[in-house]
């Protein structure tokens, strides 16, 4: 009785009615109450709970929209009511099935980046389809996430995520489709390995236009679907989770939500990077693609495809069985009711009539005018883009940096950001809900971290590799050749293409683009690796030989560089992102503190669409043009078009990368700045609100009342 009453706010309540008008209305409850003795006793209570509702508050309407937004119901599948069932409708359950729905989702966001990746560097694409592909969920998000956070916010959420469930599966599918019809065979074409001087090379090996059409448009569709299905997630879900549990411990659920993201985003690079091909050996492995190997690499991602479908899918019939709120959620919200709200008078009074657009558009308006709300805005923004550097920009520069395959730099960046994304969206929550952070000191902890962060970027700066010779790029083929320039006296009559690019180690400890470019007129397999001979540009060095006696001039793959620093990179870079992850959740309950209840969902909204237009949308696009400008060599005969980025300067990549981050984390602590001294301005207004800590507030409020 004592949390049914608890649930009416003071203000909601009208003026009592006499004794009379009380009793009679009391007399209707028990008489409605005698006629559901048959219907099973969880809904019998819970008919009891919203006529003593009605009683107290002596409200004249049959529900009211508070009691909607409290109403815990039992959990069953419609009609079906499992007594036994009833011990799994705690948030706990609800959470292990919800996280499990995030992480496939973020397989899915990894497998597409990857495939979309690998569609990119083969198919050669014109600009308008490589921005398609990599935008159209940051764009689809953009354009329905305010009308999902508003018309979402104030329904069943667990309605809604039921729906993002069956919206991941089907996008998954979307995605596996052009996989799973094949077609992905290869115009013929003549594959160049070594010098030649009557020889016909076919440079021109396009993708079959019905594949490549299919393909885009699959994966237009599938991210337009799962862009639907994302909103629910994380925006109706981390208020959800607010809702259901006690404020103190909102950090480490939301952290729990946050990290099941990065987990699935980072399994996906460690099980599918194996089918990703980046430069080295990139035409050979296209070859070997007209054979059966082709066949099993597509049936490889509409495998994994299908399989996120599964565990997306597994999670439909569980989380279509919560209740409108779970067990004890009106037990939390009359408690948090109990403490003073940040900007209470300026924001909380400003309740709007019935759903329509035109008080969405009012709702937007006052978030507007919160410069507190927007300054955190833009810090999640600035921090977006710090992830995206490491998530996209990582592989490449691993794989360039310290001369390893494209497989091998991708598990690499995943291992990365498995536990430094992951863990550090988890202790972020846990520590800022373990020491009950006020809004100020969430701000401070996101300002500390993020400095912190910025002084191990510096250390990377200062963890990279020598470039290794490489005959016309930065050596000049013992002074016969010119700098960038591959062609030389020694292998002009080798009619080379800088299309196919195998880099092979002379023994003269120079890296060639070719065997081709080497000179080399004959190679041979010993123990499964080619061995190039003969090799007109290669003239110095120490000579071996094979079992038969011909001396061998160089070998498939890299020159060592003799650099053994990955290790210290790994850890420098680990300690970056575990600090600058931490600022995640401290900011997104900041942003859910200082905001009206009613506008919680809105607000997680229009920070997403911030997020979208100054972080994620340009991020990729910006480190994108930081690798075309650290590129010193890039095929230039493909079809008559621009072709990829075969080498690039390590040392300018090490700068754009860390001097880009650096300057994000830069904005982080300055809009942090800014919005913890106009916080700290209004607090001076209403110092009894805001400058008590959050566990006093309890009997602050008794103070003031």
């Amino acid at each position: 009785m004592a949390d049914a009453l608890a649930e009416v706010e003071p203000k909601a309540a009208q003026p009592q009615r006499g004794k009379n008008t009380l009793a009679v209305e009391a007399e209707k409850g028990k008489k409605k109450s005698r006629l559901l003795r048959t219907v099973p006793a969880s809904l019998i209570k819970f008919r009891a709970f919203q006529n003593r509702e009605k009683v107290q508050a002596g409200a004249t309407p049959p529900v009211t929209k508070k009691t909607k937004e409290n109403l815990e119901g039992p959990c069953g599948l419609g009609c079906i009511v499992i007594p036994s069932c009833q011990r799994l409708n705690n948030f706990h359950c609800f959470l292990f099935f919800y996280s499990l729905l995030i992480t496939s989702q973020g397989i899915v966001f990894g497998l597409v980046d990857l495939s979309i990746d690998t569609f990119e560097k083969e198919s050669h694409l014109n600009n308008m389809e490589n921005l398609l592909l990599s935008l159209t969920y940051d764009i689809s998000s953009c354009l329905i996430v305010l009308f999902i956070a508003y018309y979402g916010g104030r329904g069943n959420i667990p309605r809604w995520i039921t729906f993002s469930s069956f919206l991941v599966g089907f996008g998954s599918l979307l995605f596996a489709f052009p996989y799973f019809s094949g077609g992905n065979d290869r115009a013929s074409v003549d594959i160049e390995d070594i010098c030649q001087e009557m020889k016909t090379t076919t440079v021109c090996n396009k993708a079959v236009t019905s594949f490549q059409a299919k393909y885009v448009t699959s994966f237009i569709l599938g991210q337009i679907v799962q862009a639907v299905a994302g909103m629910p997630l994380y925006i109706l879900g981390t208020v959800f989770i607010d809702n259901s549990v006690a404020t103190h411990s909102a950090g480490i659920y939301i952290g729990i939500m946050e990290a099941s993201v990065v987990l699935g985003y980072s399994l996906s690079y460690v099980i599918a990077a194996s089918l990703t091909r980046g430069t080295e050996n990139s035409i050979f492995a296209i070859s070997t693609m007209l054979n059966n190997t082709s066949e099993e690499w597509l049936r490889n991602w509409w495998i994994y495809f299908g399989l996120v479908s599964l565990i997306a899918w597994s999670t439909l019939i569980p989380l279509s069985c919560f209740p409108h709120s779970v067990r004890g959620t009106a037990k939390i919200k009359a408690e948090k009711r109990k403490h003073p709200h940040p900007f209470d008078g300026e924001i909380k009074d400003q309740e709007f009539g019935p759903i329509n657009i035109k008080d969405l558009f009012a709702t937007i308006w006052v978030l507007l005018k919160n410069p507190v709300f927007i300054c955190l805005a833009l810090t999640k923004a600035s921090e977006s883009l710090v992830f995206i550097g490491a998530s996209e920009y990582l592989p490449i520069y691993i794989e360039n940096q310290f001369l390893l395959k494209h497989s091998t730099a991708t598990k690499i960046a995943g291992f990365v950001l498995l536990p430094g994304g992951g863990l550090g969206q988890l202790l972020g929550g846990i520590i800022v809900s373990k020491l009950r952070m006020s809004c100020k000191a969430l701000m401070r902890f996101v300002m500390v971290t993020s400095v912190i962060s910025l002084t191990f970027f510096g250390f990377v700066i200062f963890v990279h590799c020598n470039p290794i010779p490489l005959a016309g790029i930065n050596e000049d083929y013992a002074g016969t050749g010119q700098l960038g320039n591959l062609t030389a006296p020694c292998n002009s009559h080798c009619k080379c293409s800088s299309s196919f690019y195998s880099t092979i180690c002379g023994r003269d400890n120079i890296g060639y683009f070719s065997p081709c470019f080497a000179g080399c007129t004959q190679s041979k397999k010993l123990n499964d690796q080619q061995a190039y001979y003969n090799c007109s540009c290669i003239k110095e060095g120490l000579t071996t030989s094979d079992d038969q006696g011909d001396f061998i001039d160089a070998r498939p793959g890299a020159c060592d560089a003799k650099c053994y620093k990955l290790p210290l990179f790994i850890a420098f870079i680990f300690s970056t992102i575990l600090f600058s992850v931490f600022s995640g959740i401290p900011c997104t309950l900041n942003i859910l503190r200082i905001v009206s209840d009613n506008h919680r969902s809105l607000a997680l909204g229009l920070t997403y669409v911030i997020l979208r237009m100054f972080g994620t949308i340009p991020g990729p696009i910006l480190f994108k043009m930081a690798g075309a400008t650290s590129c010193i060599f890039r095929g230039t005969e493909y079809c008559g078009k621009t072709g990829r980025c075969w080498i690039y300067n390590k040392t300018k990549m090490a700068y754009f990368m860390v001097g880009i981050c650096s300057i994000c984390k830069v904005f982080t602590i300055f809009f942090t700045a800014i919005a913890f001294c106009l916080y700290k301005c209004l607090s001076k207004e209403d110092s009894n609100i805001l400058n008590i800590p959050v566990k006093n507030l309890k009997v602050k409020k008794k103070g003031k009342n």
